[in-house]
């Protein structure tokens, strides 16, 4: 099931410093992220194989996560804060505010056919 994570954070007069340094429990192929959008919703998926690290650099979203047992929602409203989202968690990105930036690290690289696009019944 889908877990928040909480990213080592170094806080001073300066500002705040973030470490993703072995907190991540995969290791890292592909980075991407989600920023722009509109009152869409994102992802409407699950996988096969991939492991994602979904942190949201600005601003907030909401991610609604089903494993197929349970359903829980997650705010991602700081970037210290990290949800680990497993290969069987069916997950969709929302309620996105106007400067949010969605980074997702993941443990694959793109492959469409490791996409489960049918929701669980």
């Amino acid at each position: 099931m889908a877990h928040l994570i909480s990213l080592k954070t170094f806080t001073d007069k300066r500002g705040n410093l973030t470490v993703i340094e072995k907190s991540i429990p995969f290791e890292i192929k592909r980075i991407f992220y989600i920023y722009g959008v509109d009152d869409s919703v994102r992802g409407g998926h699950r996988h096969h194989k991939t492991i994602q690290a979904a942190i949201c650099l600005q601003g907030s979203c909401v991610i609604e996560n089903n494993n197929g047992v349970k359903e829980e929602k997650f705010l991602l409203d700081s970037p210290d804060k990290c949800l680990i989202i497993e290969p069987k968690d069916w997950h969709e990105m929302m309620n996105f505010s106007k400067d949010a930036i969605l980074m997702v690290l993941a443990s694959e690289y793109f492959d469409s056919a490791d996409y489960i696009r049918e929701k669980y019944q």
